[in-house]
């Protein structure tokens, strides 16, 4: 009779014992890293950060210049007192961090932003939102969490930051070969 019941047990221990090796498995990050990743030409300022405060209201912009191929350390204010020109798709909640920055375009072409979190992030001319062209992820172990493309025309644009979960992002805008 014993016998029977340590077979019966068994598999439960052993299911359990799977599931939570699953759950450690989600822990683990995505890639191991050693060493900082090689970068790109297009992404060499990232570990050269400059800091930049962001900004609250559109009339501010002068004061929050992004510099194309340059990467910034943006401090963000508390989403509520951020006066978006265009509302974000997905604007964050009342503990969330965003702001405004602005940055000239002097050459057609594709255009990157690149983020440290996964920020939601707009890029406004006239009143209205580029379409992202491209999204994906920088290099493992290059502390680029997010980087989206958009098909920019001359001119000057201005870079809305939304849903940060704290109240800094490391970005670079730059444009691609």
């Amino acid at each position: 009779m014993l016998r029977s019941s340590s077979l019966l047990i068994l598999p439960l221990v052993l299911m359990a014992g799977s599931g939570s090796a699953s759950a450690q498995m989600a822990d683990v990050p995505a890639a191991i890293c050693d060493a900082p990743a090689e970068l790109p030409a297009a992404l060499a300022s990232w570990r050269q950060a400059t800091p930049l405060q962001a900004v609250g209201a559109r009339k501010a912009l002068a004061s929050a210049t992004v510099t194309p191929g340059q990467t910034v350390a943006m401090a963000l204010l508390p989403t509520p007192k951020v006066a978006y020109p265009l509302r974000p798709e997905k604007p964050g909640g009342s503990v969330s961090f965003g702001g405004l920055a602005r940055f000239t375009v002097d050459r057609a072409g594709t255009w990157r932003v690149a983020l440290s979190t996964p920020a939601w992030v707009d890029v406004v001319k006239d009143g209205k939102a580029s379409t992202s062209i491209a999204h994906g992820h920088g290099p493992d172990c290059s502390g680029i969490r997010k980087m989206v493309d958009y098909a920019l025309e001359p001119g000057d644009y201005v870079l809305q930051v939304a849903a940060n979960g704290s109240d800094k992002v490391t970005l670079l805008v730059t444009p691609l070969p």
